[in-house]
């Protein structure tokens, strides 16, 4: 262009000005700057751009390596829902190799009783709820079942292009039958606590929260919960046995056992005996017990019902045996006694007056059940009708004792008072018997020796046969109460022997 206004201006003027030529080197040098900036700039462009289109040529490559080693099956399916490109893991799961399924309606893969799902989750797609999620079973190219988690989601809101579907396949048929497994074996405890009335239960101390299982709110009394405040539970608890379920054991718990009862007063007014068994925890720094609950008020109840029955058995097998011991011991009074003077009235009110005492031995073993009593009145009583003759020696320091133990010890002395009457010298007119005990030694919580001596002439060998007797005694065995008896009978008498600690006195 500089050239051609040059060549110009010399025809028209026939001589170039200086001014013209100034301008002409301009023109060239402005000119070769432009396309040489111009040049570079394509070059720059041209490089930036091919850089671009490498970086995306590897992120397709990246993710068409994605899509295709993927463990999950991929596809894209159009709006009719036809699939048109999948990965191998899709045609793996289903079972047919790839361009089989290239065409295909998602609909003809799924179980036809999850078909209805299919068509209305797929009419509910839509840009502001673009995708959905749900298991289904896909049916397989043998005919088989596979349970998945089938992904639909849109590819695009705004227009919809051919591939506007994004379908994801998770495999879960391992996992389905897991859990399947998981609520069979739920359900299978769930029936066999309820056939046992137990009740699971769990403790967090951290939350000072308690969680249980149906059955055990029902046993408690209360409705079912999730959870509850464990403070709830102590209106209902009996206050003695709250500390053993408000607290943990203040010790490492992990792994420790737990097996306490308690007993509680239900909303219904009901006192229930509880088994609470189980372990103790610690989980993220919080201590927790968990086990299971078991209602043993019916056991409980049934246990001391039986208690109860045999100790009323036993009750009429001892009443049963002093009334028949209570006829010899009866007659004995009276052939031991004579008429004094002649007088029969002297005789009957003698008679009377030992009669009322042997009564008032056995009222005292029927209160002494009940009440206490000492060695020294429960031996008195039972001598009374043979110590007015001075035939009877009874020494010893006030020992009282109470409860059963006194019981049972009168018995014992019943036993050796009705043995001398009918076999031993109490059933002689000449014979004395000696009743003595003492402490071991002298140190508090010693044992007691008590002995029973018999000196005379004996009427008949004792005891030719076991019998309730011997078995109160101990001549075989334990006694009645106490222990370490000892029986000797010699011609001229008889001596028996017996230890009694002091926890069994003051019981």
């Amino acid at each position: 262009m500089a050239a051609a206004g040059l060549g110009a201006r010399i025809i028209l003027h026939r001589q170039p000005l200086a001014d013209d030529w100034v301008r002409a080197i301009l023109f060239v040098l402005s000119g070769g700057m432009i396309a040489f900036l111009f040049d570079r700039s394509r070059q720059s462009l041209r490089a930036a751009l091919d850089v671009k289109l490498a970086a995306v040529e590897a992120a397709e490559s990246r993710y068409r390596h994605a899509f295709e080693r993927a463990a999950l099956g991929f596809a894209t399916a159009n709006d009719r829902g036809e699939l048109l490109r999948l990965n191998k893991r899709l045609s793996d799961l289903l079972g047919y190799i790839e361009d089989d399924l290239v065409g295909r309606r998602i609909d003809e893969l799924v179980h036809q009783d999850d078909r209805a799902l299919l068509e209305s989750s797929l009419a509910a797609l839509t840009a502001e709820a673009p995708w959905f999620g749900s298991e289904m079973r896909l049916t397989r190219s043998d005919g088989g079942t596979l349970w998945a988690w089938l992904t639909l989601s849109l590819s695009a809101s705004d227009t919809v292009p051919s591939d506007s579907l994004f379908v994801v396949v998770d495999d879960i048929t391992e996992r389905r039958a897991a859990r399947e497994a998981l609520i069979a074996q739920n359900e299978w405890l769930d029936l066999a606590l309820s056939a046992g009335r137990l009740g699971t239960w769990r403790i967090d101390y951290g939350q000072d929260l308690i969680s249980g299982s149906r059955q055990f709110w029902e046993i408690l009394g209360l409705s079912p919960m999730a959870s509850r405040p464990l403070s709830d539970l102590s209106s209902i608890v009996h206050p003695a046995d709250w500390g053993k379920l408000a607290s943990p054991s203040g010790t490492d718990p992990r792994g420790a056992n737990y097996d306490v009862e308690i007993r509680l007063k239900r909303p219904d007014g009901q006192v229930r005996w509880i088994a609470l068994r189980g372990r103790e925890e610690n989980q993220n720094g919080r201590d927790q017990r968990v086990g299971i609950a078991a209602d043993l008020t019916e056991r409980r109840q049934t246990t001391l019902l039986r208690a109860a029955v045999r100790r009323q058995e036993k009750l009429m097998l001892e009443q049963r045996h002093r009334f028949s011991n209570l006829f010899p011991v009866i007659t004995a009074i009276v052939k031991m006694l004579d008429a004094p003077e002649g007088s029969l009235a002297k005789f009957k009110e003698t008679l009377v007056e030992r009669i009322h005492a042997l009564a008032a031995t056995h009222m005292l073993l029927t209160r002494s059940a009940d009440g206490s009593s000492t060695i020294r009145d429960l031996v008195m009583q039972e001598l009374k009708p043979f110590s007015d003759a001075g035939r009877t020696i009874v020494a010893g320091p006030d020992i009282r004792i109470s409860g059963g133990t006194a019981e049972s010890f009168a018995m014992i002395i019943h036993e050796l008072t009705t043995n001398s009457i009918k076999h031993g010298v109490l059933g002689d007119a000449h014979g004395k018997v000696e009743a003595r005990w003492e402490f071991t030694s002298a140190e508090a919580g010693d044992e007691i020796v008590f002995e029973w001596i018999e000196t005379g002439r004996r009427r008949a060998a004792p005891f030719r046969r076991p019998g309730f007797g011997s078995v109160v005694l101990g001549v075989e065995g334990t006694p009645l109460v106490g222990h370490s008896s000892q029986f000797e009978v010699r011609e001229d008498g008889l001596r028996y022997s017996l230890r009694l600690s002091s926890k069994e006195v003051h019981a």
